[in-house]
């Protein structure tokens, strides 16, 4: 079964450029770090899309071994773990994170 989620991880990660796994939908958070994410996304304005862990247990579990980091959100971009809100947040306020699209061809939706 672990092979499964592992794989639909994977699937998940290759499809989309930029994917967001939190607690919750993007149009609703559940809680206040996946909001937080969803909210800096949406100011640098790349699309992106989301799984809700919340709705799956066995994607809840199964991100967190995939990655090896034991907190929800996890953003990935082209296929490379980020980090958690943490992370994201900083790279926001610094500037790395919309450079970090550029580099890989990421661009905003009104571009």
């Amino acid at each position: 079964m672990a092979d499964t989620i592992t794989q639909r991880i994977q699937q998940d990660i290759d499809a989309n450029p930029v994917m967001l796994y939190m607690k919750g939908t993007a149009q609703f958070p559940q809680c206040g770090f996946s909001a937080k994410v969803v909210q800096i996304l949406g100011h640098v304005g790349v699309p992106f899309q989301t799984a809700n862990v919340l709705a799956d247990p066995e994607l809840r579990q199964g991100i967190k071994d995939f990655t090896n980091w034991p907190t929800v959100p996890q953003l990935y971009v082209k296929g490379e773990f980020i980090g958690g809100c943490d992370i994201v947040t900083e790279m926001f306020l610094s500037g790395e994170l919309e450079k970090l699209f550029a580099e890989k061809g990421i661009v905003p939706a009104s571009a």
